[in-house]
């Protein structure tokens, strides 16, 4: 996932989340006081200090409660994710995280710098796709089954309209029809990044079937005695 902001100077960005419009939170408070000694207060407190910053706005002193963070980085990929920063008292934001220090010794996180986007800034997310009206499929009721090649589609949105996910409507859809992401109709201002016509699923014949059909070509295929 790839984000484009102002501040970044056009650069690209690698960003996740684990699935679209399902940006998770993460919680924040405010810190008051800056320098070292404010920060070595809040790590006894049991927070991480940071900083929010970006977007024309002056940067915020904040921290986070130290377990929090690190259960987010232990789940992993915290610089790659998209997150919706909450701070009571103050309308949440979207952000990323640009560095995580860390203690040279105990490699704790000593502190972050964490990064506004735009609602207006064009985001590349992964948006998790899905599936309607199996009960519609001629292919799935003769016992076919429907493979997802691509459980997420890449789509370039605005940071402020991410689509909750892509429906893929399978009404007649039969044994060997295979879906592209040009057969879905994709949320307003939705683009993909690849430019071809990538496939997002198919659906297979039954086992038997395929084995069926995997013996009469060998069969074709042996040599006169």
């Amino acid at each position: 996932l790839r984000v484009r902001t102002p501040l970044e100077g056009g650069r690209l960005t690698t960003l996740e989340t684990p699935m679209a419009g399902e940006i998770p939170d993460l919680q924040a408070v405010v810190r008051t006081g800056t320098g070292k000694g404010a920060a070595r207060q809040a790590r006894r407190d049991g927070h991480v200090p940071g900083i929010v910053y970006g977007d024309g706005k002056a940067p915020q002193p904040i921290s986070i409660e130290y377990y929090t963070l690190f259960k987010r980085l232990k789940a992993g990929r915290f610089l790659q994710t998209l997150f919706n920063l909450k701070v009571e008292g103050q309308e949440d934001v979207r952000v990323i995280c640009r560095n995580v220090q860390r203690d040279v010794v105990m490699d704790k996180p000593t502190h972050l710098d964490l990064m506004r986007l735009r609602q207006s800034s064009r985001i590349n997310l992964f948006i998790h796709v899905t599936f309607e009206n199996h009960d519609k499929a001629p292919g799935i009721k003769r016992g076919g089954t429907l493979t997802s090649v691509r459980p997420a589609a890449e789509l370039e949105v605005t940071a402020g309209d991410i689509p909750d996910h892509l429906t893929v409507d399978l009404t007649g859809r039969d044994i060997g029809d295979v879906i592209h992401i040009g057969d879905i109709d994709l949320p307003k201002g939705a683009t993909p990044t690849i430019k071809r016509n990538f496939v997002i699923a198919n659906i297979t014949p039954p086992s038997g079937l395929q084995a069926a059909g995997e013996d009469e070509a060998e069969a074709g295929e042996a040599p006169a005695a």
